[in-house]
């Protein structure tokens, strides 16, 4: 892996959607050469129009580069694009580095990066916080597991599309501190649609109580970032409900491994498995809140 520069890269990116779209962005802009795959073409169009090159496959778009980062929707979506009939590991060169932002399942992660060392390549799980703001500002938290050689190496590309980019040990840790990001956002959401609804219910006008809470100790992103979309009756997604539910089994699965109880992570399972229920499930996160209208 040695001769791994930090300069212009030939950049695979896979999964150029709410997320991967404006983060491959970032990427080109700083000057970085960029492969694009994405099931749905039109969602690469806008970075075809900027000077990406669009190609028929993951096993494509790895051919050759440096770097191929995946950003994508599922656990079973990881796991076709790495190991599928067209995956990455079909055409992978030796001394590339993989770095997977979806957020996935910590075992998954950890097969493959025993697959990619075999290849003579490297693999970082990166997950991602931030939504959809946090994307398109660059400012998104990125947590990394796997060898801290290869992360030193692809830190200045995480550096084009986050902020708060910390490694925290080998392959799946990455994984596993965003399952810990996802049981915080997961109660918290909750409390803050209650703040609403309580609000509400009292005759207060909301937007005067978000004033007061947001900068005391009530304060969260969530709060000051997602209250706002709730009482406009904004529901786009910056994060969806699908893709949130995902997440929240594997957290739920992975706490039942290791004998630890998340009854707050349950309820909120519950309650956005009842609201993807009634058609809601690509809708935002912050659609809770149509539970407490």
């Amino acid at each position: 892996m040695g001769g791994f520069k930090v300069e212009r890269k030939k950049i695979a990116f896979i999964g150029v959607g709410v997320m991967g779209g404006p983060m491959a962005a970032h990427l080109m802009e700083a000057g970085h050469s960029l492969r694009v795959y994405t099931r749905t073409r039109e969602k690469a169009e806008a970075l075809v129009g900027k000077g990406a090159a669009w190609v028929a496959s993951p096993s494509e778009a790895a051919d050759g580069a440096d770097v191929i980062m995946t950003m994508v929707g599922y656990p079973h979506d990881v796991e076709e694009v790495y190991f599928g009939e067209q995956g990455i590991f079909n055409s992978v060169r030796s001394g590339a580095i993989l770095v997977d932002f979806t957020t996935s399942s910590p075992k998954l992660a950890e097969r493959i990066a025993g697959e990619a060392s075999s290849r003579g390549c490297a693999a970082i799980d990166a997950p991602v916080s931030g939504g959809d703001v946090g994307a398109r500002n660059a400012t998104l938290s990125i947590m990394c597991g796997g060898p801290e050689e290869a992360f030193r190496k692809v830190l200045p590309l995480l550096e084009a599309v986050g902020q708060n980019i910390v490694h925290h040990g080998q392959a799946g840790s990455g994984q596993h501190v965003k399952m810990s990001n996802q049981v915080v956002i997961a109660t918290g959401m909750i409390g803050v649609c209650e703040a609403l609804g309580y609000a509400v219910k009292a005759g207060l006008d909301p937007e005067r109580v978000l004033k007061s809470i947001s900068a005391g100790a009530a304060g969260s992103w969530t709060l000051s970032n997602l209250a706002p979309r709730m009482l406009k009756g904004d529901f786009e997604p910056g994060f969806y409900i699908k893709h949130f539910l995902k997440d929240l089994r594997i957290a739920l699965d992975e706490s039942r491994a290791m004998g630890l109880e998340l009854p707050g992570v349950a309820l909120a399972e519950k309650m956005y498995t009842a609201l993807a229920e009634t058609g809601s499930e690509n809708e935002g996160t912050q659609a809770l809140y149509r539970l407490y209208q």
